[in-house]
């Protein structure tokens, strides 16, 4: 029987298999690499807002705890927005006739809330409690980055699950002593990983609870 094909043809049957095998796989990899980037999870945009909160300045250089603003972060599932009339504390005697600050006067004569846009904003089916976090010793620069150095605040991890797990499994590398939770600055003497065990016992943490579904998705 004659040769229906051409010899050549078992050569291009071979590149097109492998050719589709590495396409799909260069294709998974792209489409994690996107889902990984800023332009899905929005890590390291500074994020516009109403008035131009300045961490920096307030955090950073004027030295203001978290608390202050942050009330419920030691007690409760959310840290807090502070109300407008925590800001006119300070801004009723300072700053008090600048154009920039009228959204926020107008709050405060109005009793309307300032629209803020929301930076750090998880999925709904994601349970995530920061007092839990704050009384285990998790700093706020563990997942909210060097706020004290962001003029405009942009969320300084991806907040994916896989970055969750990585420090739900190996919490040890982000542990330290509770009374230095919202310090910015702070760094281990010793080493953070030994320091890390210790407190795993004084704070009574379950490595295996931690890695469980039901922890995060109830």
């Amino acid at each position: 029987m004659p040769q229906v094909f051409h010899p050549s043809t078992n050569t291009l049957s071979r590149v097109s298999i492998f050719g589709a095998v590495f396409f799909i796989a260069a294709t998974l990899w792209g489409l994690a690499a996107i889902n990984r980037s800023s332009y899905v999870t929005w890590a390291g945009v500074a994020r516009e807002q109403p008035v131009p909160f300045s961490h920096r300045h307030h955090a950073g250089q004027l030295g203001i705890d978290c608390r202050y603003c942050h009330t419920a972060v030691e007690t409760s599932a959310f840290a807090g927005l502070p109300a407008t009339k925590t800001c006119m504390n300070c801004h009723s005697q300072i700053w008090a006739d600048s154009p920039m600050l009228e959204p926020v006067r107008a709050s405060f004569r109005t009793d309307q809330s300032i629209a803020w846009i929301r930076v750090h904003d998880l999925p709904d089916f994601v349970y995530f409690n920061h007092s839990i976090h704050v009384q285990k010793g998790i700093g706020c620069v563990s997942c909210h980055g060097r706020v004290d150095r962001m003029n405009l605040t942009w969320q300084d991890s991806s907040l994916q699950m896989e970055w969750c797990l990585e420090c739900h499994r190996n919490p040890e590398r982000h542990l330290r002593p509770r009374e230095q939770v919202f310090s910015m600055e702070w760094a281990p003497e010793t080493d953070q990983v030994t320091l890390g065990r210790q407190l795993l016992t004084t704070y009574d943490i379950d490595v295996a609870h931690l890695t469980n579904c039901s922890t995060c998705h109830r």
